[in-house]
């Protein structure tokens, strides 16, 4: 693995080199701006390049849009826990970086908190090179917003989406294509620190027929409106005299992380039974695959993100070796199958293509 360190600050690339060459990982170069980043990518061919968005000459952002079109690479920004940063750092996951590492903030340079996070993001990347240019290809895949025929409604029906690296960008491929009529809530369950999830909720909201928040909590549940998870918090639903609403809860993390979908998963279940539509996108780790689980055998459909549109293939692959998973789609076709799968639950129906297994546009996969 040869990564390039790409920072304005000497501290920081000296920082960021020693954890990777400690962790045995081979740092070729290191750059200032990005200037240098661009160029050094073009010679060197580096399998993973980690990036500071704010640097002279040529800013993060410019360099990873350059590095996407000449020469598409992994890449992991380090950004800053700001509204600004935030944002920045959400347009670069657009522009096609793999993930993300929050630096501390405070004058002096100390990475000791994000060591074990640097070098994990890192390795991950590297196993990404393959689906790189093939995803920068999908972004540009503009479908059209699905429509429905929901008729009249019959039960209360609920969408549950869990994503985590890639992500933000897998649910810009769905999110936008759900109708402003669709007769359900979708629960988002990103795995995000805070005061990211704000700024997700605010960008999908500008390019959605639906409404998109961050959840509140005790805040009444409405169809036609996607409630994210707030970063470091866990998101449940609870339905009492036939309202459902929101609670957000500062537990201990699950799986490791905070918000879960398995936290979501298990309460979405409870307060709708059989009628839940559950997705599982591209990420790391084992999260959601338990909660996928648990919606299809109570008579629930499940959705997995195919190999090949995942940034990392952990979280759907976990499920469907857990044998929670329904269905199998490419990120660009899950609007489509979400739509229909509400359409069976809320006409009484069932998906009596599948008898057994997983399938995937219309073939059995084991």
């Amino acid at each position: 693995m040869r990564v390039l360190v790409v920072d304005d600050s000497a501290l920081v690339r000296m920082a960021v080199s020693d954890i990777l060459s400690k962790a045995g990982i081979e740092v070729i170069d290191t750059a200032k701006n990005g200037k240098e980043a661009v160029e050094k990518t073009l010679k060197l061919k580096p399998d993973v390049v980690t990036l500071d968005i704010k640097m002279p000459v040529m800013d993060g952002l410019t360099a990873l849009k350059l590095i996407m079109e000449k020469q598409p690479t992994p890449v992991v920004m380090l950004s800053s826990l700001t509204k600004e940063g935030a944002k920045e750092t959400l347009e670069a996951l657009k522009l096609g970086a793999v993930d993300f590492i929050t630096k501390p903030g405070g004058a002096l340079v100390d990475l000791s908190s994000i060591e074990q996070e640097i070098v994990e993001k890192v390795r991950m990347a590297a196993t990404t090179s393959l689906n790189i240019l093939r995803l920068q290809n999908l972004k540009k895949i503009k479908g059209e917003v699905v429509r429905g025929s929901w008729g009249k409604k019959t039960r209360d029906v609920c969408v549950l989406i869990g994503s985590s690296t890639g992500g933000p960008s897998a649910l810009e491929m769905i999110i936008p294509r759900l109708p402003a009529d669709i007769p359900a809530p979708i629960f988002v369950v990103q795995h995000m620190p805070p005061g990211f999830t704000q700024q997700l909720a605010e960008r999908l909201d500008n390019i959605s027929e639906v409404k998109v928040k961050e959840a509140e909590n005790n805040e009444k549940v409405k169809d036609g409106v996607v409630y994210i998870a707030p970063g470091g918090y866990h998101m449940k639903v609870r339905r009492a005299t036939n309202v459902v609403r929101i609670k957000i809860v500062d537990g201990e993390p699950v799986n490791a992380v905070k918000p879960s979908v398995d936290v979501t998963a298990d309460s979405v279940v409870q307060a709708y039974g059989e009628n839940v539509v559950g997705v599982i996108l591209t990420g790391m780790g084992e999260d959601g695959a338990y909660g996928m689980k648990m919606i299809k055998d109570r008579g629930g459909l499940t959705i997995a993100s195919s190999e090949d549109t995942c940034v990392v293939f952990g979280m759907p692959k976990a499920a469907i070796e857990l044998g929670g998973i329904v269905s199998v789609k490419p990120v660009f076709e899950i609007a489509e199958e979400i739509v229909r799968f509400l359409e069976v639950k809320l006409n009484g129906g069932r998906y009596g293509r599948v008898q057994a297994g997983v399938h995937s546009g219309g073939k059995r996969v084991s």
